[in-house]
């Protein structure tokens, strides 16, 4: 039985796409329209009481938040497609460790930088030019930590692509495109080929090829 993923068109959900490719895992998509209010529908909000995208139902079991829902995916199918979690204890606890940086250092000045730049505009909500600014700050702090890491390994956790790595392009791939703020990345030799290595692997081409996003 295929997985079901709802919203593919945005970037949260493209995170567990991804890892469901990479993972060689059979799915297939409900489209919603957040912009019409769908993740706000009360037959929705019986799945994830949030209303927040992604969402998986595999059978009878049902999962949100997508971080969670990769790592479930990457462990439950850890010996099919491509292993997202490293070959030992030690290489899971760095995957671990970069999936949370990139959940509690990376994701949040980036979201604000999607919210107001991108999407203020589309909802006509005020974007604040202090918020771009303090965000765009930390976040150059993060890659420049990012630099030092790389500038050591080939990819987060070490020398094999994983979770950690894969979590950041949806969201990286704004920055590099529709927010024209490449320049974070370019200016950062070793993030620039880690950037570049990440997001042309087929699983992410696919992604884009099958679900463009919204904005």
């Amino acid at each position: 039985m295929a997985v079901k993923v709802y919203g593919p068109t945005y970037a949260s959900p493209k995170r567990v796409l991804m890892c469901l490719i990479e993972k060689e895992i059979d799915f297939e998509v409900v489209l919603l329209d957040i912009f019409k209010g769908d993740h706000k529908d009360p037959e929705f909000l019986k799945l994830q009481p949030f209303g927040q995208l992604p969402l998986v139902q595999d059978g009878d079991y049902t999962l949100y938040e997508s971080r969670a829902i990769i790592r479930y995916y990457a462990e439950k199918y850890k010996s099919q497609g491509t292993d997202l979690l490293g070959k030992t204890i030690e290489d899971r606890g760095l995957v671990e460790q970069w999936l949370e940086v990139e959940a509690q250092h990376f994701h949040p000045p980036i979201y604000n930088l999607v919210i107001h730049v991108l999407f203020a505009p589309v909802l006509g909500t005020p974007s604040d030019p202090k918020v771009i600014q303090e965000s765009e700050e930390k976040l150059g702090k993060v890659l420049d930590i990012y630099e030092e890491r790389l500038s050591k390994s080939k990819y987060l956790a070490g020398d094999f692509f994983s979770l950690a790595d894969l979590s950041h392009l949806p969201f990286g791939h704004y920055l590099m495109n529709q927010m024209k703020k490449g320049y974070m990345v370019r200016d950062r030799k070793h993030v620039s080929a880690w950037w570049d290595d990440i997001s042309n692997r087929p699983s992410w081409n696919r992604v884009l090829q099958l679900y463009q996003y919204p904005i």
